[in-house]
């Protein structure tokens, strides 16, 4: 019997193992790039969501039926298309750097205006972390323990009431005292004096129609918010001012949905670089 000879096959289909295994690479490439924009147009989804929500707590947009992270179901099944959103401000709140611009700008007017009584102290204006800080010494408007402007006090508000006359912004008119106590026929204390000095600067004002009465408020906080130390007769002295404060329209509104924490350090739009500024 003869032996059986094996003879070895050649076969000419080896190709196929290697395409098979570049379509196998080449499918699992368009799966990772499949995944990596279904990522990205997830948060973009995501941020477009937290910044909607985020403008709606500043009470910049009104309220929607739509909160943050849900949005209406789709009947195709398919995400919706990213919109690209317009921060638009509405007709009294403008964009940050506008608004320090806008204040700087203020400020720059008003101390060429009323360079003379800035010169004479008594009167002086700079920016404050939250606004344009106007302040009115007792020494030039006001006597001792009174709460009556005097005579020329009005022709020191009219250049500030025409600054202000075409601007969207509030002014709050803030009464201040030094330590020292006050007992007259009047005031019976500092919080009375200083309450009734600033509403007699808001008063005059409004006479002049400088701003409207929905963008005026007066307070009067006695001598608990001194710039100066009491310490001294030149201290106290500062400290018997009325401030006016420009305030540009960017509080939290606490009342709308949606999500009002932030992350970070809370910050004035209108602060600068030094971190001692105050009003």
């Amino acid at each position: 019997m003869n032996p059986r000879v094996h003879r070895s096959r050649v076969t000419h289909d080896r190709w196929l193992v290697s395409y098979a295994d570049f379509i196998t690479l080449l499918f699992a490439f368009f799966v990772v790039l499949y995944a990596f924009a279904r990522s990205d147009h997830k948060r973009q989804v995501q941020v477009s969501a937290s910044i909607d929500s985020a403008f709606k707590s500043l009470g910049l947009f009104p309220q929607t039926g739509r909160r943050a992270g849900k949005s209406a179901p789709n009947p195709s099944g398919t995400d919706p298309a990213v919109i690209p959103m317009n921060i638009v401000m509405g007709e009294e709140v403008l964009a940050p750097a506008r608004v320090k611009d806008d204040l700087e700008a203020m400020r720059h007017e008003l101390s060429q205006r009323l360079s003379n009584q800035v010169a004479h102290h008594t009167v002086s204006i700079a920016m404050g972390r939250e606004g344009l800080v106007i302040s009115l010494r007792e020494a030039g408007f006001f006597d001792s323990g009174s709460a009556t402007p005097r005579l020329g006090t009005v022709e020191t508000l009219q250049p500030i009431a025409d600054a202000l006359a075409h601007t969207p912004y509030d002014v709050r008119v803030e009464g201040h005292t030094d330590n020292v106590p006050v007992h007259n026929a009047l005031f019976d204390s500092n919080w009375e004096l200083s309450a009734a000095r600033a509403t007699h600067i808001a008063r005059l004002l409004l006479e002049m129609q400088a701003v409207p009465s929905d963008r005026l408020s007066a307070a009067g906080y006695a001598e608990f918010h001194p710039v100066a130390s009491n310490a001294t007769e030149q201290g106290r002295a500062e400290n018997r001012r009325v401030d006016l404060l420009i305030l540009p329209r960017t509080e939290v509104n606490f009342a709308a949905g949606g999500d009002t924490t932030f992350p970070g350090r809370w910050a004035r739009i209108t602060d600068g670089d030094e971190e001692g500024d105050s009003h």
